[in-house]
């Protein structure tokens, strides 16, 4: 049998695993889901760097080591990161260098949620991070904030691999492929290559729907629960599908540019109601990435349907979104508020993860 999901691989659809820790790395079992499932790039998250390194003694000897040269908690904790996301990178080389090159084999870090809203700030951060960890396949990550698209641009114009995170919008999201393009403009004016500028823009679902769902069941709409984050991914996808056909698009495509893909985040059903492959299963078309969590990519393997559903229903996609424009519910709102809060939410992990490393640091 066919495993589940490399199959999505066939339908043009890189899955990413969004989740890393030492013991994944160390165990072999990365390498094993890269060989088996057909995983093709890693995210990571201040929760998931909390998780990792407050849950286990992998990281002690590392703490007492950098914590007597670091400057402050948040360059101990870089200190550690980088490190995991070297070994990752260098575990996905093979991959980043198949037929097409940086066609995949990516590994993500953040920059510190606390410069969420500091473009100087971000900007900076990521530059150091890039060249901290020194390899070709590491992405950086910058929030999709107002401020973010300033620094996209101009990292992108430095020639760093950037992974836009914590998208809900779609307006938000078309500003982001322009901060894209121009970012590539710019790094071409000034005498550089492009094509070895990689891109993703992370599309957040799973969250919408915990917000817009219940305001639907109150308006008796219950058909259109669960519907409202893949038809607004499906809407980004054609925004997609447009921005990279334009003819200032082939001008740089070119020159080498590749496109900045789509990525689905937020991937795991956060309502036990849904099939706990729901938003895996209803947005694989080619050219985009899912990261997915590591409990829903064992669903996966074990009952998912691999088939081409991105371009399927679009124009029930804009049905949906004005449906719930006509029941009076602001999705440009709630998206907004959506990225307020995806701030704050990273923002706690990464405090209890200094803390955490502070607590360790104290015992060593």
């Amino acid at each position: 049998m066919a495993n589940n999901v490399k199959q999505i691989h066939d339908f043009g659809q890189s899955i990413w695993l969004d989740f890393i820790d030492r013991q994944i790395i160390s165990s072999g079992k990365l390498k094993k889901l890269i060989d088996e499932d057909g995983i093709r790039g890693v995210t990571s998250n201040p929760a998931i760097f909390e998780k990792a390194i407050s849950s286990s003694a992998d990281y002690d000897a590392d703490i007492a080591e950098f914590g007597k040269t670091a400057a402050t908690t948040e360059d101990l904790f870089f200190e550690l990161a980088v490190k995991d996301i070297q070994a990752a990178c260098d575990i996905f080389d093979d991959l980043y260098n198949e037929e097409v090159v940086g066609a995949d084999g990516y590994v993500s870090l953040e920059v510190s949620p606390f410069l969420a809203l500091d473009a100087e700030g971000t900007a900076k951060q990521a530059e150091e991070l890039w060249e901290k960890v020194d390899r070709k396949n590491v992405m950086i990550k910058i929030p999709g904030t107002k401020p973010g698209l300033k620094a996209i641009r101009e990292s992108i114009a430095k020639g760093i691999n950037i992974n836009v995170t914590l998208l809900f919008g779609l307006q938000r999201y078309e500003e982001v492929t322009e901060a894209y393009i121009s970012g590539l403009e710019d790094h071409l004016a000034a005498g550089h290559n492009i094509e070895h500028i990689s891109s993703v823009a992370s599309f957040f679902l799973s969250r919408i729907d915990v917000v817009v769902d219940p305001l639907l069941q109150e308006k008796g709409a219950d058909d259109l629960v669960g519907e409202v984050a893949i038809a607004s991914a499906k809407k980004a996808y054609e925004i997609y599908k447009r921005v990279f056909s334009t003819e200032r698009w082939k001008a740089l495509e070119a020159k080498g540019a590749k496109p900045q893909r789509l990525l689905w985040a937020s991937t795991g059903s956060k309502n036990p109601a849904f099939k706990d492959t729901k938003y895996v299963e209803a947005l694989i078309g080619p050219d985009t990435v899912d990261t997915v969590p590591l409990e829903t990519i064992d669903a996966f393997r074990e009952h998912g349907i691999a088939a081409d559903t991105l371009m399927l229903g679009l124009d029930q996609a804009t049905e949906t979104l004005g449906r719930l424009k006509a029941l009076g519910i602001d999705l440009d709102k709630i998206t907004q508020d959506l990225e307020d809060e995806g701030i704050e939410k990273f923002n706690k992990p990464f405090e209890k993860l200094l803390k955490a490393i502070e607590d360790q640091k104290a015992k060593a």
